[in-house]
């Protein structure tokens, strides 16, 4: 009988333990979990490399700019404007970017989630993908951009198509449908 009772309570014991893991898995993320998250992602850096390529697209944009109004503006316009870009570039407020993301994370994810990630992205295949990710993203990219050209230029194709068509029905009277104004 004693046997019975102790298999009991351990059963039930095993049995609040699991519940109360999953219950801890489920409960919503907190600020510190995704402040974890967030540092071992590196996400810091990866908002000062996007400031970094957006630094690059302004200098080339301003380039362009200037050179559409050389003569009218005065000797060192793209060096001043390309230093004001890169100012403000610099003045982005990573750290309060970084606040407001929080917020989001912790409404999609559950500690649970939070701390698979944070298994995932402490190996060193999660640090190498963190670390190799911008580059794949960016090979990918050029890898289809023709494919995606190609695909563009086939629709706008089609489009023009269909309005030219269009253009060639007669136009329906208001109210009426197309059927009915051929009638």
């Amino acid at each position: 009988m004693k046997r019975i009772l102790l298999a009991a309570a351990l059963c039930i014991a095993w049995t609040a333990s699991a519940s109360a893991q999953q219950t801890t898995a489920d409960a919503p993320a907190t600020r510190a979990d995704i402040e974890r998250y967030l540092e071992v992602t590196h996400a810091r850096e990866m908002m000062k490399n996007v400031m970094d390529v957006m630094a690059k697209q302004m200098q080339q944009m301003v380039h362009d700019q200037v050179a559409q109004y050389a003569a009218k503006l005065p000797p060192g316009s793209e060096e001043q404007i390309n230093k004001m870009t890169q100012d403000m570039l610099k003045s982005f407020p990573i750290d309060e970017m970084l606040d407001a993301m929080i917020p989001v994370y912790q409404k999609h994810w559950t500690k649970g989630d939070v701390e698979a990630m944070l298994t995932f992205y402490s190996s060193p295949t999660g640090q190498k993908m963190l670390k190799e990710m911008p580059a794949t993203m960016a090979e990918t990219m050029q890898a289809i951009q023709p494919l995606m050209q190609k695909q563009m230029a086939t629709m706008m194709d089609r489009v023009q198509q269909e309005v030219a068509q269009m253009a060639k029905e007669p136009a329906a009277k208001p109210g009426k449908s197309p059927a009915a104004a051929n009638n």
